[in-house]
Formats: structure tokens, sequence, C-alpha cells
């Protein structure tokens, strides 16, 4: 077994806290000149998901670490001039377009080891890629239906079809509209810039490597491999010529990296505090999330209602750099409702009222009702903040 580098670093936990926090665009003052484009070049990657309670995650990230920019703005900012491209990356995610050609390892990838079973009958995937090229951005639905009549996983013949020309980087995403894929062709819709599959599996490895320490700042094996779902040899291969440096984390029981540039200066400035999606880079995955801010979460939207302990898409609270608890959203109307609020501390409340006043207003809503709260003795003060912030907007 090859043995580690010296560390060229010894952090403590809250050191390495600040780093992640700076790294993900949550302290100091945000970056207001790049807007959501900036976020997303900064964070790499915007994961997707279906579930909208306040917004789309996609929209709650940049709003996280921007406030309360317009949700249009951050569609248009997505999707406008090919500013990003939506590819499998930790998950379905929005991607900046420069970093195309650095996915053509996965592409090349998915068409040797195609993930699907599904047999496509003799000239369908043809037919998908001559439509497209006849007639511009199309859905699923206008290729011909995205689905059979049977369960809602029986895919189309033309739905599989384009998703495979997805994968193998022929067609991409577009845009997203009502929430369906818009695709294209690739040659069309790409700058040509970008439009090139020539780099080595090993180039577009270290480069995602490197990517993936900058966003994180300072991270695991685990950490760094898995905000762009690399196998854990991909990144042996590649850790060594990405640029990040070994550093020791004072707690942390693996070897950590980091990026060179977040060592370089103290982590410093005003702390956002703010309500996160599950699926927010900060804290997408969850023994990272344990190990740097001592707060377990775990979505659970596909957990049986009787066994939900804080609610369907529980959002953490962020504030002063800590992870103080979490809230179950719902919108009634123009009443943001705080189906339960979870607060770890009493000096949660404030923050709590803060934010979720601060939600109902981006999303529209003029009124914020608490429910539930636990523990219950801290409901009636959350209930006085809610109220007093709301007086004050």
């Amino acid at each position: 077994m090859t043995s580690l580098p010296q560390p060229v670093a010894d952090l403590s936990a809250d050191e390495a806290r600040r780093i992640a926090l700076r790294a993900q665009g949550l302290l100091g003052a945000p970056d207001r000149r790049g807007g959501v484009r900036g976020v997303l070049r900064h964070l790499g990657a915007v994961q997707l998901d279906t579930i909208s309670v306040l917004a789309r995650s996609h929209e709650l990230v940049p709003y996280a670490r921007l406030g309360a920019v317009g949700r249009r703005t951050v569609e248009d900012a997505y999707w406008t001039d090919t500013h990003a491209f939506e590819y499998w990356s930790h998950a379905a995610c929005i991607l900046p377009v420069e970093e195309w050609p650095h996915f053509a390892f996965r592409r090349r990838a998915y068409r040797a080891r195609p993930h699907w079973n599904h047999d496509l009958p003799s000239g369908a995937y043809e037919q998908v890629i001559k439509q497209l090229r006849a007639e511009g951005p199309l859905t699923a639905t206008e290729l011909g239906g995205a689905k059979n009549k049977g369960e809602w996983w029986d895919w189309s013949e033309s739905k599989i079809a384009v998703e495979r020309a997805l994968m193998y980087g022929e067609v991409v995403c577009t845009e997203r509209r009502s929430w369906k894929r818009v695709y294209d062709l690739a040659e069309r819709a790409l700058p040509d810039a970008v439009l090139h599959d020539d780099l080595d599996d090993a180039e577009c490895v270290r480069r995602l490597v490197r990517l993936a320490g900058e966003a994180l700042g300072v991270g695991t094996r685990a950490d760094i491999a898995d905000y762009h779902r690399l196998k854990g040899e991909e990144f042996d291969a590649a850790v060594e010529g990405s640029g990040l440096v070994p550093v020791r984390v004072a707690g942390w029981s693996k070897p950590a990296w980091a990026d060179p540039a977040a060592l370089a200066d103290e982590p410093r400035g005003r702390h956002r505090t703010t309500l996160l999606s599950p699926f927010d880079s900060l804290i997408w995955e969850r023994a990272r999330t344990e190990r740097i801010f001592g707060f377990t979460h775990r979505l659970e939207a596909y957990v049986p209602k009787p066994k939900r302990q804080y609610g369907y898409f529980a959002m953490p609270l962020l504030s002063g750099g800590r992870l103080l608890g979490r809230v179950d959203p719902a919108r009634e109307g123009t009443t943001l409702v705080a189906r339960h609020a979870s607060l770890d501390t009493p000096k949660a409340v404030r923050p709590m009222a803060q934010a979720l006043v601060e939600a109902a207003g981006w999303v529209g809503c003029t009124d914020v009702r608490v429910e539930r709260v636990g523990p219950e003795d801290l409901r009636e003060p959350l209930v006085r903040e809610v109220a007093a912030a709301l007086r004050a907007t």
C-alpha cells in the first residue's frame, strides 16, 4: 500500500468548518456581481430534484447564498445563452458549460456500459436524433410521448432513446420547461469552444477532483470523490496531480486534502442566516455534515409519514456558521407554514424567525404561521419573534 504524503498543515475542527463554509459561499460577502452564474461556477455543480416546497432545490441553492434573487432570474441565469448544461454529476446536476469536456470520461463509460436494460427497436435512437435535427429543441412528450401506458417508470421508446443520447453526449438538456427536460443536439446547442471529447480519462478526473476540492475547501477522500460521484480509485489516481494538498484535521479519523488557496488566509466575514435545501452541496453528504457540524440530517420525503421525525422536506437552519435546527415548510396561499420547527437551542429562535420571514417574502408569501415546535416551550418565543420580524418587513 502506498504511504500517504506528509500533511502540509494541521487544522482544528473549527478551522475546517470555517474553510468549508467560505468555500461554499456561505461565509463572507457574496459575489453579487457574479450572481447566480457566479454561484454555479463557484460550486461547480447544483443538484436538481423533483421536490418543490418553497421552491425547487436548484433555486434554493443560490437563494441561500445571495438572498432574495428573483426566481425567474435564477432560471434565466442557468439556461439563457448556454451558460450551463444538465448532466450526471453528484446526481442530476446543473453544471457550468465550460466543464462539458471534463465529463467526456463519463460519456465514454456510458457508451461502453449502458445503464439500462431497455431494448430499443432498430432505428428508434436514430429517429430521435433525426427529429431533433429537423425540428429543434423538444421535450420527450413532443418527441412522441415520455411514457407507455404501464407503471410510471415505463418509459416510451422515444424517452429511452433520448435519455440514452443524453448520457452519450449526442444530446443535451438545454432547459427545464414545467420540469420537463428540453433536449437539443449537442453540436447545435453547445459553444464550439467546449464541443470536444479529446481529453483522456485521467485529465478529466484530475479536473473534477480539483474542482471538488475547491468547492469543499477541505475534505476527506470520500468527501471529494462523492462531490462528482467519482470512484475511490479514480480519486487516488488523480489527487497527486490535482493541485490539492494533504492536511490533517483534528478529530477527523481519515486523511484529508485541501485547496491550497483555502489555506492562504483565515476565513472571515459575515455569516449567512438561511434555510438550506437538503440537496445543498454544503450538506448533501450526511457523514461530512455530521463530522463538520455535529448535525445529523436525513431527507424524510421518502420515509413513510408515521416514521418521519422532522417532516417531509425538513430544511436545516444555518446561522452563525452552525446548523441550529430545521423546519418542514409548506405554502398555503400567501402563508408560509412552519409545519414542524425543531430547534437545537433557544439561541435558534430568532435566526429561525428571521429565516422563515425572509423565505416567505422570497416566495411571495405575506404571512408565516408556526405550527408544531420542538421543544414545545420554544413555540411561543418563536411565534413572538416571527410576528416581530413580519412587522419589521
